[in-house]
This record gives C-alpha cells, structure tokens and sequence, in this order.
C-alpha cells in the first residue's frame, strides 16, 4: 500500500450508474421475504432476486388497478379449475 493516494480526481457517486427508467433506493425487507425471493431464483437455475422482487411489485400494481368484477371473474375461474 502507498502512504498517499491522490484523490484530487476522484468523484463521488455510484459506481455503476443506473440503468434509464430505474432508481436505485435504500429499502429494507423482512429477512423471510428476502430468503423467499433468493431461494426462488436458486431453484430456478439463477437470475437476479431483485428482478423477481419488481415483477412482483408490477403485478400487485396491476391487480390494484383491476376493476372488482374482472378480479371476481378472475378468481372464480381459478377455483372453478381446482375443482374440475
């Protein structure tokens, strides 16, 4: 190791920059949620926990945004195919 570095160029910021469109944010989840997302990854041969913790953000959006008749629809076709 050197005595002294030379910072006189240095920047502060990430070191990656984010990708357009994403923010990169501080969260903090439930150590059980986060194992959930991570062993789901593993045991689907790989990927990124992070990109499954957003597709399922995405879609809790999306099923918000359903009208009550559509999700009533919805959900009665599901157990109508269970039972079948």
């Amino acid at each position: 190791m050197k005595k002294e570095y030379d910072f006189s160029k240095g920047r502060r910021g990430a070191v990656v920059t984010a990708t357009p469109g994403k923010t990169r944010i501080t969260i903090r989840l439930d150590d059980e949620v986060l194992a959930w997302f991570r062993d789901l990854v593993n045991k689907s041969g790989g990927g990124n926990y992070q990109t499954l913790i957003n597709k399922a953000l995405r879609e809790y959006i999306s099923q918000q945004k359903e009208p009550l008749e559509t999700v009533i629809r919805r959900v009665l076709r599901e157990e109508l195919k269970r039972i079948a």
